[in-house]
């Protein structure tokens, strides 16, 4: 099976999941074109265009973060905001803002040219007044979960127990265990 991803730290949290119910999982780096539209949508197109170059098994994921204060923004649109305006940038929007709940989603999708099938894993947390750690990537250096004191960045352990990754692909792996039989 394929992950389809550039991106080698999300390659190796998923990985070692995988691993444990034995399932090779190789990384595949090409860069898909990404439409305009939910994470659902984007995931499923994403899918497609995978399976179409490589004709076997693949594995996408496509997630954001969304911030309640500024209507969800960046939401799928955020791997721009990390690239142009990065964890700064969204730090110095939240200047003076209260509320600063938010949630990161993500949603992985399967397809084997016959099967689709997409999970959702969301994490509830809020933003932190500044950049805190220096683990994880992305926006894990702003971005504390429920529950906790800490920044995914400086707790990167805890963030693969508890992320919205981590929570999609369990149950992508759930549903592999059950539909292929697995163990």
């Amino acid at each position: 099976m394929y992950f389809v991803t550039g991106n080698r730290f999300k390659f190796l949290e998923v990985e070692k999941l995988f691993r444990e119910i034995n399932v090779v999982l190789r990384q595949f780096s090409v860069r898909l074109v990404e439409p305009q539209g939910d994470l659902e949508f984007i995931a499923e197109y994403k899918l497609k265009q995978a399976y179409s170059l490589l004709r076997k098994p693949v594995v996408v994921e496509d997630a954001g973060l969304f911030i309640e204060a500024l209507n969800g923004f960046p939401g799928p649109y955020s791997k721009f905001v990390l690239e142009t305006i990065g964890n700064e940038g969204v730090l110095k929007l939240m200047e003076g803002v209260v509320d600063r709940r938010a949630f990161f989603k993500a949603v992985v999708g399967f397809y084997d040219g016959e099967v689709l099938k997409l999970f959702e894993g969301v994490v509830y947390g809020e933003i932190a007044e500044e950049k805190r750690g220096s683990g994880g990537f992305g926006f894990d250096p702003i971005f504390i979960p429920e529950g906790y004191a800490e920044t995914f960045a400086e707790n990167y352990e805890l963030k693969k127990k508890v992320s919205h990754r981590y929570r999609a692909f369990m149950k992508l792996i759930e549903w592999l265990k059950t539909t292929y039989n697995i163990l």
